[in-house]
């Protein structure tokens, strides 16, 4: 592990950094071509990971304008049945637990197509949510979600406060590590909560990551890779109070984090519990992060050993998933059309993806249908984080025959 210089922390502005990893220059992850797109050179940015050495805050050193991300957006979180099911159990936990009624409102930031709040809409629960792919807010307001095409800043925090007044309940799932700007983020929930509101935020956890070795979630959408720990000033600066945190199994390991003004709600003890957990881990200490590297190349080799071998047997191969995670995988291991060119397709259930090419290795996404209709003997599951959904609506392949390759957090055959 080297220091890595420039470094400035975008939590707390410490210039102390260490990289953790370098995986090369990649394509922006959901930026999926056309064919026509194949003329012109594709943009490829520095994908690195670095540990602030005062915070402790895991973040990508090389920042891609949010503008330039998700303006115009492939992902559809209603597309997964996960996703779906998940969304409809945090709703009416949420609900119980704010004691939310018509004279309530529930803002939430980051609302994609309206999967979450749907529910409250249902539940004739007031709601507004805040999204910047205006392709993505269109499909939630025709859900009946009122929806403001935009991206959450503290200046629009206060505009919408002064318009709508404060929020019971502000939701942010999956969000928080998009923003580049922490600091204007934690800014804008305390203007738009209520004294006596909460916020409620869920996004993949930085254990997870390194223990897992869950490389494939590193990608220029995700600036940061949070622990409890990294997160506990950044709130505070802001007078803000972490109350409780939850670990959650999806996405491969993450933490539902609930906060409000300071000294309005008690503190849980799992608070408390989470923080010597990772006290325990050592992650405010390099060493915890000082073999992670190795570990991602072990990862990389074991899997190129297995493609290269299914395919000198003269088995077919494709792959399952057009994700964001399969980019940075597949680019990392140099699969495709200008690497190890053994993948005939990708599947994925996604409308708004059939038809494109996948960054960096330019490989077709297609319907997954054409699992069955093709048969080929083997799918890399790109999306491994929603395997047990994914395994069970491609039944019929597998007794056709297929099989999947798992490649995280070890290369695996089922």
């Amino acid at each position: 592990m080297t220091s890595h210089t420039p470094f400035t922390c975008r939590s707390c502005g410490s210039v102390q950094g260490s990289l953790v990893l370098d995986l090369g220059r990649q394509p922006l992850a959901n930026q999926l071509l056309r064919p026509k797109d194949l003329v012109r050179p594709e943009p490829m940015v520095a994908l690195r990971l670095a540990v602030c050495r005062n915070c402790w805050l895991l973040q990508i050193t090389d920042i891609v304008p949010p503008q330039t991300l998700f303006e115009d957006y492939p992902y559809f979180s209603s597309v997964s049945d996960t996703m779906v099911q998940h969304a409809g159990q945090a709703a009416e936990k949420h609900r119980l637990d704010g004691n939310l009624d018509g004279s309530s409102l529930v803002i939430e930031i980051a609302s994609n197509d309206g999967y979450l709040l749907e529910h409250f809409v249902r539940a004739k629960i007031p709601c507004i949510g805040i999204e910047p792919a205006a392709n993505v807010a269109r499909v939630a307001r025709e859900r009946g979600v009122d929806t403001r095409v935009e991206f959450f800043t503290l200046e629009n925090a206060r505009q919408l406060a002064k318009e709508r007044g404060r929020a019971d309940l502000i939701l942010g799932n999956n969000v928080f590590a998009h923003v580049p700007e922490p600091n204007d983020f934690v800014a804008g929930l305390a203007a738009l909560v209520q004294p006596s509101g909460r916020i409620v935020l869920e996004f993949p956890e930085a254990c997870s990551l390194v223990d897992k070795v869950e490389f494939d979630t590193i990608y220029h959408e995700h600036v940061f890779y949070f622990s409890l720990t990294a997160l506990m000033p950044l709130f505070s600066r802001h007078g803000l109070e972490v109350f409780d945190v939850e670990t959650l199994t999806i996405h491969g390991g993450s933490l539902r984090l609930y906060a409000a003004p300071q000294g309005q709600q008690p503190v849980h003890d799992r608070v408390g519990e989470r923080l010597a957990f990772e006290a325990d881990k050592g992650v405010a200490t390099l060493d915890y992060y000082r073999d992670f590297q190795r570990q991602v190349h072990q990862v990389r080799n074991d899997l190129l050993h297995l493609l290269h071998q299914l395919h000198h047997q003269g088995k077919r191969i494709a792959a399952y998933g057009a994700s964001a995670k399969g980019s940075t995988l597949l680019n990392f291991c140099g699969i495709g059309r200008h690497g190890i060119d053994c993948l005939e397709f990708v599947a994925d259930r996604s409308p708004a993806k059939i038809g494109r090419l996948t960054p960096g290795s330019h490989l077709p996404i297609v319907s997954p249908d054409e699992l069955l209709n093709k048969k080929p003997d083997y799918a890399l599951l790109l999306t491994w984080n929603f395997a047990e959904e994914i395994l069970q609506q491609q039944q019929a392949y597998r007794d056709a025959g297929g099989k999947f390759i798992v490649p995280l957090p070890e290369v695996r055959v089922v």
